[in-house]
């Protein structure tokens, strides 16, 4: 005689899949592209040593964009988001420790 699984351990199996809506996708596209003509706009002009911070914000910006609905990390589990946010402090602090060592050169000494 077969068993009949329990409601608890079928449900226990299953994995939550979100569904996108074509419009978020829409929206996020145009969020995009109007952050893509922000950047290009913003080049043209002179704020000094402002121009890359500016570029670099508004970088970050779309890269949480596509990171959270292209890549679907909004809607995944929490083990997901802690290995993205993790990822994102390592390549911090390769960064910083290349700019480290960029500034602590003794530059026109040779």
């Amino acid at each position: 005689m077969a068993q009949q699984p329990h409601s608890h351990d079928a449900a226990q199996g299953e994995e939550h899949i979100h569904i996108v809506s074509p419009k978020i996708y829409l929206a996020i596209l145009l969020a995009l592209l109007v952050l893509t003509a922000t950047t290009v706009g913003v080049s043209y002009i002179d704020m000094g040593i402002l121009n890359p911070v500016v570029a670099l914000a508004i970088a970050c910006i779309k890269m949480m964009l596509v990171v959270l609905f292209f890549m679907h990390v909004k809607y995944s589990p929490k083990l997901t988001k802690l290995t993205v946010i993790s990822g994102i402090f390592i390549f911090l602090g390769l960064i910083s420790m290349t700019l480290a060592d960029y500034i602590s050169r003794a530059w026109g000494s040779w």
